[in-house]
């Protein structure tokens, strides 16, 4: 039996999803892309009932984690990102926070990799390294929930820019194919930005698959 609650904020300038997930057996919670508004995102979490343990992201951009230094600070959580992202968190040009925003950079607490597996509110979670949008870029999948957090790099019928710093099309194009190929067709995904998809429905659909 499933025992994820999954909520969904649309956030920030350019409308990124953040995901809230919590485990309904244990009240623990997953923050990821908290792209900004971080009273609102904590508002959302008072309403769930939760009690957060982290702040999982899926690539540095500034629209996905602007709210994460305020979240880290009120709830003392840490916040999870690919080692391979380091370079976009850090410099404010490669996150485009510099050109579209205010100049912010972030410093994760805990860097992981491809194949990774978290233990994180009660989740079993797998960290696929998909560089393309950055050379960073990650999804979190949490196979007993059957769900895809994809950020920017899997959409409905799409795929991320990657005409950013860091970002390639090569990259891109074997990350999607990497995730279609070895993802159930079930999963369900939660995208960076716009309406979810499942994976068999992008097989089918998304003209990058």
């Amino acid at each position: 039996m499933k025992k994820a609650m999954i909520e969904q904020l649309v956030l920030g300038m350019v409308g990124t999803n953040t995901w809230l997930i919590k485990n309904k057996e244990i009240n623990e919670l997953l923050i990821i892309d908290p792209a900004d508004e971080s009273a609102r995102i904590e508002e959302k979490i008072d309403r769930m009932g939760g009690i957060p343990v982290a702040v999982l992201l899926t690539h540095g951009h500034f629209d996905h984690m602007l709210a994460a230094d305020d979240l880290r600070d009120e709830y003392g959580i840490p916040i999870i990102a690919c080692a391979a992202e380091q370079q976009v968190l850090t410099d404010s040009i490669k996150n485009l926070s510099g050109s579209w925003a205010s100049a912010h950079v972030l410093l994760a607490d805990q860097w992981v990799c491809d194949g990774k597996k978290l233990e994180l509110a009660g989740f079993s979670i797998e960290v696929f390294h998909t560089p393309g949008h950055t050379a960073g870029s990650c999804c979190y999948y949490l196979p007993e929930e059957e769900v895809l957090f994809s950020g920017d790099t899997l959409f409905a019928q799409s795929v991320g820019r990657t005409d950013f710093p860091t970002g390639s099309g090569t990259d891109m194009q074997a990350s999607v194919k990497r995730l279609l190929k070895e993802l159930p067709e079930t999963t369900r995904v939660c995208p960076g930005h716009n309406e979810e998809t499942t994976i068999g429905y992008e097989k089918r659909y998304n003209p990058f698959a």
